[in-house]
């Protein structure tokens, strides 16, 4: 535990803001800090209030995606609409929260069943596809293993950066008026392993690409911690000191952004693209 100077204390009292480290998960707003004495003891509460957690979250809900969702009003098959908010902070979950349990009508509630702050974990699909929920994303990107698992289950993640374009388009899907002309297409992911500081240059990131490919046209989201941080274009692609066109899988290379520049090592690079398409 650090103070705001950064210097490690031992107790801290009311209203003294402190930095804890250690925590395996990002604690949400109002949550309760217990000491104990033994860790085994520890241990035993947390798995224990875990399965309370998951208990009372773990409860049927009518299914539903939003392409199926006016269809299933229509047919008067669903009452609610059951959704789990993911945001960069706090303040951010309950904003998306509230903003969509506004639009509820005569036909359909639109239901927050779980909201929390950080990345889209394995848990947060679990619950999902437990209780037929759509998990909506606000800055903030899935884990791989999260991802892969809502693919598997066949769990709907919604990702926003702007909550008018969350809010809209399940408007839209309750009005059976859904029809987005773009999405994303994700191409590759790259992960910063060292950060150069180059005079009449900028920061440059050497990279190590994890999956599929990163292309020079792409636009590149930089992701720490599961928190989307940055969105850029990409202003340098080189393997050693050749600009390329594109990087595999499994190589390294160097990369520049336009704007961004407060870049970290362990962040995560995710390329993709904007697709034009027609329903």
């Amino acid at each position: 535990m650090f103070n705001d100077e950064g210097e490690r204390i031992e107790e801290a009292g009311p209203s003294t803001p402190v930095e804890i480290t250690g925590l395996s998960e990002v604690p949400q707003a109002g949550d309760v800090f217990n000491a104990v004495e033994d860790e085994k003891l520890a241990r035993e509460l947390v798995e224990k209030r875990r399965h309370e957690a998951k208990e009372e979250q773990f409860k049927t809900y009518s299914k539903v995606t939003l392409e199926n969702l006016f269809e299933q009003i229509s047919e008067g098959e669903i009452k609610d609409l059951p959704i789990i908010v993911k945001a960069d902070v706090q303040g951010s979950v309950e904003a998306v929260k509230q903003s969509l349990e506004k639009i509820s009508n005569d036909e359909v509630r639109v239901r927050v069943i779980h909201g929390g702050v950080g990345a889209v974990r394995e848990s947060d699909v679990m619950l999902a596809n437990a209780s037929n929920a759509i998990i909506v994303g606000f800055n903030v990107r899935p884990e791989p293993t999260a991802k892969e698992m809502a693919d598997l289950d066949g769990v709907e993640i919604r990702l926003y950066r702007v909550i008018y374009d969350a809010i809209n388009e399940i408007e839209d899907a309750m009005k059976g008026m859904l029809a987005p002309k773009t999405r994303e297409v994700d191409l590759g992911s790259a992960e910063v392993r060292q950060v150069y500081k180059i005079s009449n240059v900028g920061t440059v990131a050497g990279c190590h690409v994890q999956n599929g490919k990163i292309t020079r046209s792409a636009k590149i989201r930089v992701v720490r911690d599961g928190i989307i941080i940055a969105d850029d274009m990409m202003d340098s692609l080189k393997r050693f000191k050749d600009d390329v066109k594109e990087v595999a899988s499994g190589y390294e290379c160097g990369m520049g952004l336009t704007k961004f520049n407060d870049i970290k090592e362990g962040d995560i690079f995710e390329a993709y693209e904007i697709e034009e398409y027609r329903d």
